[in-house]
């Protein structure tokens, strides 16, 4: 009986050996064949390796130490903050789009949150079920009609695309406190700037360690989800945002947050 078991043992153990063996060169193949959305795939992947490092050496790091000598209710009210600024061009580009609907509830939140709301530090409009619309003027041109182009990985800002990279230009040009110069202290301003990017990649601690965890290629997944997103932005309609996958919060979320656990930043 004890031979039986020993020679099955020896018989099965090869097999499946084999077997692993082959799925995983199944998967490595998976992984390294290209798509026809991105045909810069090679250089992609260098630029993305590059920002990565420096994420890891830099931005995560600085995000980190924010997140330890920061309580989490000033994090949440600063995140809320600027969302809630951000919310005015998301309305703009909205009524750009013809989506009349969405830009009042967006101009709605905004008005809610920065009365009641403290400047925007709480984020009562969702409480009372108006969720915020993530939009920007990449989505507009796609709206408009114009083709999204190759995925390309831009260096330090991350996925992209070549519509959504020239989106950015009107993007950054319009971005939250450049409106009209408001704030003319220019370290003032760059201050601003430094405190929302670290807040932003604070905002996406969690998501970025879920993805590094779960993910077989990082790459990929994160290029398949930001491609899905941007097409269910630009397919629209945008009313429900909690149904898009997040590249918002990492430029690399899967297609359901609550599926891995990840808490809205709300």
């Amino acid at each position: 009986m004890t031979m039986t078991k020993m020679n099955a043992h020896n018989f099965y153990r090869p097999l499946l050996l084999g077997l692993l063996a082959i799925l995983a060169g199944c998967a490595t193949q998976a992984v390294k064949t290209p798509i026809a959305a991105d045909p810069w795939e090679s250089s992609n992947r260098a630029v993305f390796e590059f920002n990565d490092t420096i994420d890891r050496a830099v931005f995560k790091p600085v995000a980190q130490a924010y997140a330890y000598v920061t309580p989490q209710p000033v994090r949440s009210c600063i995140n809320n903050i600027f969302l809630n600024i951000g919310d005015i061009w998301a309305g703009v580009n909205s009524s750009l789009q013809g989506r009349h609907l969405d830009a009042i509830n967006t101009f709605g939140r905004f008005m809610l949150n920065t009365t009641l709301g403290v400047g925007g530090c709480f984020d009562l409009a969702s409480t009372t079920g108006a969720k915020r619309i993530p939009n920007d003027f990449g989505v507009t041109l796609g709206v408009w009609g114009i083709s999204s182009g190759p995925y390309i990985v831009l260096p330090i800002l991350g996925a992209s695309t070549m519509r959504d990279g020239s989106g950015l230009i009107v993007d950054a040009y319009v971005n939250q406190f450049g409106y009209g110069q408001q704030v003319h202290d220019i370290a003032v301003r760059n201050s601003i700037y430094g405190l929302e990017i670290v807040q932003r990649r604070e905002a996406l601690l969690a998501v970025s360690d879920t993805i590094d965890r779960t993910a077989l290629d990082r790459y990929s997944f994160i290029r398949d989800a930001y491609l899905k997103r941007r097409a269910v932005q630009v397919n629209g309609p945008l009313t429900d945002a909690e149904s898009l996958p997040s590249y918002e919060d990492v430029e690399a979320a899967p297609a359901d947050r609550k599926a891995l656990g990840i808490p809205s930043k709300n």
